[in-house]
């Protein structure tokens, strides 16, 4: 299986690194590039062209929700998965319906988050 390349987009850095370390647990996962803001996600994913961004919702200035639309124009081929502590059945439809691949409740085991980001990378490979 090819790596599956990451851009971490979530202002709390302590929550990146162990986000990055997580995914990081398989060779099948590599982060690839960060991000603090959702402007500089956005920067980041059209410069790296990553396989998927983890895209927290609650950021300062632009939140994922403004940026998900932003970020599918900058990288069509990205899959997008959001990784929020807002619960899931409140805005995961609007995710979704802005362009968001997953959403993936903050709490959730990394094997579940992984998962999230690999099936999201190959629904999004197969539809292009």
């Amino acid at each position: 299986m090819e790596v599956v390349r990451v851009v971490l987009c979530d202002d709390a850095a302590q929550l990146r690194e162990l986000t990055r370390y997580g995914l990081e647990q398989t060779s099948v996962v590599r982060v690839v590039g960060e991000a603090g803001d959702a402007a500089t996600g956005i920067r980041r994913t059209a410069e790296l062209r990553p396989d998927c961004v983890l895209l927290d919702l609650s950021m300062p200035g632009m939140d994922g929700l403004e940026a998900i639309p932003l970020l599918r124009e900058a990288s069509p081929e990205t899959a997008i998965v959001v990784f929020s502590g807002f619960a899931a059945e409140r805005l995961e439809p609007t995710a979704l319906e802005l362009g968001a691949d997953r959403y993936v409740q903050k709490g959730s085991d990394f094997d579940d988050l992984r998962r999230a980001v690999i099936a999201a990378c190959g629904e999004r490979e197969a539809a292009l």
